[in-house]
């Protein structure tokens, strides 16, 4: 570990959801106020929206310390589950144990539960991570829950978190009552440059940094390319630098050494045989776009946004790999027309070199 060697007090770049190392961006800033302002409104449903990675648990978590002493909560996450299901983790998130008891008995226990809480003059809010995985008829399930109301007041706020996906759902005319109640909705953006300095600066401190700029401006730069303004890539990205830095025991992580770490985490150089395709061309890509890659898409779930390292080739292999998104069978272009786009690249090509 290199905890000792650059003067940390604890990890900075860890994969928990660690709710006081949360930086807030201008977007984050504004999805954590509209979030809480929609809470302590009382306007019953509530969205957060983004991509994997961008940081949504680890507001939620934040947004759960706010009303830890003033609100009762739950946290629930186990969304590919029944109705029968999610009822019981919310009663055991609760404190509650329902053993064999069927839906119905379920939903009165958590009624009562509901309305001790009203009568004690406590907010009740349900926070449900990676939203996007629920069913339907879950969906369907949480809605009825919605229905606990005074007439002046919502008994329960209800905030559904995830990926676009989640979007979908709700778009669908299936779910159209609870789409009517969602009264507001946010969405996280991808860090700019400077965030992503601000975001490195401020894991750093909280973790107990305090020596000078621990990434030169060429590697931060680096870093920030190829991390694409996700945070959990950034905190790849870090962490990786930082114990190849400490291996080499340097104080200072330069460009050479975040080119090393992008380099080791190209999926490229292991990909089977039969992940080994033709490029991938974009139909909207223009002559000399090095937005095609070798390969194909490393999937859902390897912490890269849908996205992997692609490599570069010939001159461009020492600047290392290039982020290629994620691209759909419709985006691929036939024959006939990727042979027209090569004979259009090529001429390019020669005119810049003439």
């Amino acid at each position: 570990m290199f905890l000792k060697f650059f003067g940390l007090k604890e990890q900075p770049f860890g994969v928990t959801p660690d709710p006081k190392y949360l930086y807030l961006s201008s977007a984050h800033r504004e999805a954590l106020a509209s979030t809480f302002y929609g809470i302590e409104a009382g306007r019953g449903f509530l969205a957060l929206i983004a991509k994997q990675g961008m940081g949504k648990t680890t507001l939620l978590f934040h947004l759960l310390e706010q009303f830890r002493h003033t609100a009762r909560t739950a946290f629930l996450f186990q969304t590919q589950c029944t109705s029968r299901e999610f009822m019981r983790f919310l009663l055991a998130e609760l404190g509650y144990e329902t053993g064999d008891q069927d839906f119905v008995r379920m939903h009165e226990e958590f009624s009562r539960q509901l309305l001790r809480e009203a009568r004690a003059g406590k907010r009740f809010i349900i926070l449900v991570d990676e939203a996007q995985n629920l069913d339907a008829s879950v969906l369907e399930t949480i809605r009825l829950l919605s229905d606990f109301e005074t007439p002046r007041a919502k008994l329960l706020q209800i905030v559904l978190a995830g990926q676009p996906e989640l979007a979908d759902k709700l778009a669908n005319r299936n779910l159209a009552q609870l789409r009517q109640r969602i009264s507001l909705v946010s969405g996280l953006k991808p860090f700019s440059a400077e965030d992503t300095k601000g975001y490195i600066q401020h894991r750093l401190q909280i973790a107990g940094y305090r020596g000078g700029s621990l990434f030169t401006p060429k590697a931060l730069s680096s870093l920030t390319y190829f991390a694409e303004g996700i945070p959990r890539n950034i905190n790849n990205l870090c962490f990786n630098a930082m114990s190849l830095a400490c291996a080499l025991q340097q104080t200072t992580i330069d460009e050479g050494i975040v080119q090393e770490v992008i380099a080791d985490l190209d999926l490229s150089q292991y990909l089977s045989q039969a992940g080994r395709h033709t490029p991938v061309i974009p139909r909207a890509a223009e002559p000399g776009s090095l937005e095609y890659s070798w390969g194909q898409s490393a999937g859902e779930g390897d912490g890269t946004n849908g996205s992997y390292w692609g490599s570069r080739t010939g001159a461009d292999s020492r600047r290392g790999p290039i982020p290629i998104r994620e691209r759909e069978d419709d985006d691929l272009l036939t024959p006939a027309e990727a042979h027209a786009y090569l004979q259009k690249l090529a001429q390019s090509l020669r005119r810049w070199q003439s």
